[in-house]
């Protein structure tokens, strides 16, 4: 008897163990941070602007860029298009200076041989210095890219399908060091780079033979 009685003496402290154990707190992650919410600080639909010209306070850098009528543009009747021919035409819509800024803009890629390019150029210092988010029909990709002294280098490529002829939308996120693409509202190229950390202007891009036009660009900060 003394013998069973010690075994079960032994049963029921590692029964108490466990039960001590089970009840013991549970230590959870606390949730993870959202996403910051946004101000808008511009808007661009150039439909207020006259036909054939710049969108009012606009910079062209270079390039052939003016407003005109586009029957499907998303909020009719007008649209910004580029239809020259040059390295990489350019246009600044803002001087503003932004640091961390959302650019969003619709575009059509209506036609180019060598490229059928449409871009976001943010972090504008001059016309030889900004970065660059770049959506190209004839190669479907999605690419960031720096512009210093009038030389462009590749940061990071993603793929992507970008449709000739129709309307799509092109969107940057620029938060620090961190730079992320967007295509249609899904990501598909981010890298990190501080070549130009200080705050710049924000504007519409294109390459060599593109003929593109852009419409409803919209440009927001994170709120206080």
């Amino acid at each position: 008897m003394n013998r069973l009685s010690t075994v079960l003496a032994c049963v029921t402290l590692l029964l108490a163990g466990c039960t001590n154990q089970a009840q013991s707190p549970t230590v959870t992650s606390a949730p993870a941070a959202g996403p910051s919410a946004l101000t808008v600080s511009g808007k661009w639909s150039f439909d207020a602007d006259q036909g054939g010209s710049l969108p009012s306070g606009a910079q062209a850098f270079n390039g052939n860029w003016a407003v005109r009528g586009e029957s499907d543009a998303p909020s009719a009747p007008n649209a910004l298009c580029q239809t020259g021919t040059a390295d990489f035409p350019a246009i600044m819509l803002d001087p503003k200076p932004y640091t961390d800024v959302v650019v969003v803009a619709r575009f059509k890629p209506i036609s180019g041989s060598t490229d059928r390019a449409a871009g976001l150029i943010f972090r504008i210092r001059d016309n030889g210095n900004y970065y660059i988010l770049r959506a190209n029909a004839l190669e479907n990709n999605v690419n960031l890219y720096k512009y210093v002294d009038s030389r462009r280098t590749d940061l990071k490529d993603g793929q992507a399908k970008v449709e000739s002829s129709k309307w799509q939308e092109l969107r940057v996120e620029a938060r620090g060091q961190t730079l992320r693409g967007f295509l249609n509202g899904q990501p598909v190229v981010e890298t990190m780079d501080n070549t130009f950390s200080a705050a710049g202007g924000v504007g519409l891009w294109t390459k060599a033979d593109s003929q593109t036009c852009f419409d409803d660009v919209e440009v927001s900060v994170p709120s206080a």
